[in-house]
């Protein structure tokens, strides 16, 4: 297509308010899109209006009391903006991404439609359905932005399954498009036994890495319950744990007595210090749509060990470039003890791993198979 007007619909950005892995996602699809067409991207923010990269940014100021007002209100600020910037001339189509800006997707629901699951709030609540009404009226909205969307996309095939099982969404209306990911932003050379001393440990001791939400859904549990096993056989590993949630004060007390550092929230150059210095990074998710944490650790070349779960499993070739067990703390065990007894195969695992980025995982064929889906809605 050779000219387009496109408006990206998303809570959360790199350059104002975020939160996690969506929006490096939808930042870097539209700075992607931006080098052909014209890209708005319309969020939250407490920042004047701005170009980034080529991307024209919206931002509203939303409130409320919970989770569903507030992004009510966001959606209605979205759409404020986005009546200003298409009164000259108008947006060819619309990308919205995930449940937060549904309240929009139905009030411009006339238009060229994209709706695009990252996740759903049954796979956030960990594979089973709650009965608290956050839930619901999340999954309703997820439902209703399924039915009215002109089309749909997935991150992946297992979620593009889960979108079609719990919300009808037929077959020929989903298209699976995968997340990218920019590698040389996440490898560094860093001096990794100085990076161990900061934590207190010895350049010697084998260093694993966990970073994501403390939540059920990304089983941080699991992980520390595999590694007292795991510290059976490996004495001089110790476990850092990146992050915050609503599991952390219970996973400190079953790790009272175990080499776990719990370092919180830490900002994006301390992560790449950590991941430049580990021996391994383990990604134990019980529900995993998609995993950008595999992506970012291959980008610095590291050995994964991660549960065989959606994203995760599709995108793992087994013992190639990385190690796939099943979701429980025995198998999460002896995955991280069998790769720790060889350490040459977790640096060749991280090896063909950031060949693989290269071959699947740059956005710029990812954003034309996202434009290949804009032309299906643009008439």
């Amino acid at each position: 297509m050779e000219s387009l007007k496109i408006a990206i619909f998303c809570w959360e950005s790199l350059y104002a308010e975020r939160v996690g892995g969506l929006a490096p996602a939808a930042t870097h699809l539209a700075e992607t899109l931006a080098k052909t067409y014209e890209v708005h991207f319309f969020t939250r923010g407490w920042i004047p209006d701005q170009t980034v990269n080529n991307v024209s940014y919206h931002y509203c100021q939303p409130q409320g009391i919970n989770i569903v007002e507030y992004c009510n209100s966001m959606s209605l600020g979205m759409v404020e903006q986005f009546k200003k910037a298409d009164r000259n001339q108008k947006f060819d189509c619309l990308h919205f991404n995930d449940w937060h800006p549904v309240q929009a997707l139905h009030l411009l629901q006339d238009r060229n439609t994209i709706l695009t699951f990252h996740s759903t709030e049954y796979g956030r609540s960990g594979n089973h359905f709650g009965d608290w009404w956050e839930f619901k009226e999340i999954s309703g909205k997820e439902w209703y932005g399924g039915l009215i969307a002109k089309r749909v996309t997935a991150v992946s095939a297992s979620l593009k399954n889960e979108v079609m099982q719990l919300y009808n969404v037929p077959d020929w209306k989903c298209d699976v498009i995968p997340n990218g990911i920019v590698p040389y932003q996440y490898y560094a050379q860093v001096d990794a036994a100085e990076v161990k001393r900061s934590y207190g440990m010895d350049p010697s001791e084998t260093l694993i890495l966990f970073i994501g939400r403390l939540a059920y859904q990304k089983g941080p549990d699991l992980l520390i319950g595999a590694i007292k096993t795991v510290c059976q056989n490996h004495r001089d590993a110790k476990l850092i744990v990146a992050g915050e949630g609503d599991m952390r004060q219970l996973l400190e007390e079953r790790a009272k007595d175990l080499p776990v550092n719990f370092v919180g929230y830490i900002p994006d150059a301390e992560y790449i210090r950590l991941l430049n210095a580990c021996d391994l990074v383990v990604i134990p998710s019980r529900n995993e749509p998609f995993g950008l944490v595999l992506l970012e650790a291959w980008s610095a070349k590291k050995g994964v060990v991660a549960s065989n779960v959606g994203g995760l499993s599709e995108n793992i070739d087994a013992f190639i470039d990385g190690v796939k067990v099943e979701p429980h703390q025995e198998e999460l065990a002896e995955g991280i003890d069998g790769i720790l007894s060889n350490p040459s195969q977790a640096e060749a695992f991280g090896k063909r791993g950031r060949k693989k980025i290269d071959r699947q995982f740059r956005w710029d064929p990812i954003g034309k198979k996202m434009i290949d889906t804009y032309a299906r809605v643009v008439t």
